[in-house]
């Protein structure tokens, strides 16, 4: 039997984002119109956050989020409040299955460098006060491969690509510190640009296979030199995301591709993997992950639909995985996370929370 892990990534762990409550889009609302001020709104996602970090707390989990109540999309309110972008709306969203997004997207337009006075770091310092050391504080950011998605870089300011992935690399070197000396000791990038370069079906894909590898290989190397200045006592774990919209995806396809580079050369303490459905691929790429490596979490459990899964059927899938990586470095999670935009997924508050309590509950039944 494997040990309790009482260092994140946890046995029972989550990806972040939670349902926003019908208050908090109310309020919302309210403030988009001009009915509330911002210092309104603020009081009431304080009030929401609180309550659901004692839901988190109550349903049995290690780590717990402020669900991202703060923010529109995963990303784009981090993005946006880095020097040298800002945020428009631009002539179409992004493609999911079936749909497109709300519009909205990040550019550059200066020189890069990380914003002291963003505004992620008082949150995290109001979320770090209201745990008060009950529960491990988890907060997720963009991964910095997310700037290289397609359209966000601006050739006439960065033409030199080697360019501005320095900038990128100094500018997270600098967001981890500043995260570490707000108090936080638990960090996640959600990253979907690299998760997709082992797609098949995304537009940058469309370059030749050597292309395509350079981007991987330039990825791993970004993600890794961001990181190669962080704390030895900060956990970085990386989640990687193939969309969630409204209960849509992106795109589709395993992790064969990226896996013998990220896998076995990403210095991170663990990865958050998709494994809910058939088109998330097979276990097989988890034999690069190193030996007493990073901690791999299994996100065999949908945050897609409200359905609760069979627990045997789970468990099964963890000793499969297990044959492997073994027991001792997986842990268990949701796929992805119940809102990744302020929309959320179609389900309920009270489907997501028995989602949560059947995942530590599982938890406890494997690793005891």
């Amino acid at each position: 039997m494997a040990k309790v892990t009482t260092k994140a990534p946890f046995r029972a762990d989550h990806v972040g984002s939670l349902l926003r409550p019908d208050r908090l889009h109310e309020a919302r609302s309210k403030f988009k119109e001009g009915d509330i001020s911002n210092e309104q709104l603020r009081k009431v996602e304080n009030e929401e956050i609180k309550h659901i970090v004692d839901k988190q707390i109550e349903a049995g989990l290690q780590s717990v989020t402020d669900g991202e109540f703060r923010r529109t999309f995963f990303h784009l309110d981090f993005m946006e409040h880095l020097n040298g972008f800002e945020g428009y709306v631009p002539e179409h969203g992004y493609a999911f299955k079936g749909e497109e997004s709300e519009k909205r997207n990040v550019r550059n337009t200066g020189s890069i460098s990380f914003n002291q006075d963003h505004p992620f770091l008082r949150d995290v310092k109001y979320l770090i006060d209201i745990v008060d050391s009950r529960a491990d504080v988890k907060f997720a950011i963009p991964s910095p491969n997310m700037f290289f998605n397609d359209g966000i870089r601006n050739p006439d300011i960065y033409p030199d690509l080697e360019k501005y992935a320095e900038d990128i690399i100094k500018t997270y070197q600098d967001t981890v510190q500043a995260f570490y000396d707000a108090g936080l000791r638990y960090l996640q990038f959600d990253d979907v640009y690299i998760a997709g370069l082992g797609s098949d079906n995304v537009p940058w894909n469309e370059d030749p296979g050597e292309a395509r590898d350079n981007r991987i290989d330039l990825a791993v190397r970004v993600l890794n030199e961001s990181l190669a200045k962080k704390p030895d006592d900060l956990t970085v774990t990386v989640h990687l995301c193939r969309g969630n919209y409204r209960s849509t995806w992106a795109f589709e396809g395993g992790y064969d591709r990226i896996a013998p580079k990220l896998f076995a050369k990403g210095n991170v303490d663990g990865f958050f993997l998709e494994y809910d459905d058939e088109r998330s691929g097979g276990f097989n790429p988890l034999k690069y992950i190193p030996e007493n490596g990073p901690r791999v979490v299994l996100g065999v459990v949908t945050s897609k639909s409200g359905e609760l899964e069979d627990k045997n059927e789970v468990i099964e899938r963890i000793k499969r995985a297990s044959d492997i990586v073994p027991l001792d470095q997986l842990c268990l999670s949701p796929q992805c996370g119940f809102a990744s935009t302020h929309h959320g997924n179609e389900l309920t508050e009270e489907q997501q929370w028995a989602k949560l309590k059947f995942i530590v509950n599982v938890a406890k039944e494997v690793w005891g």
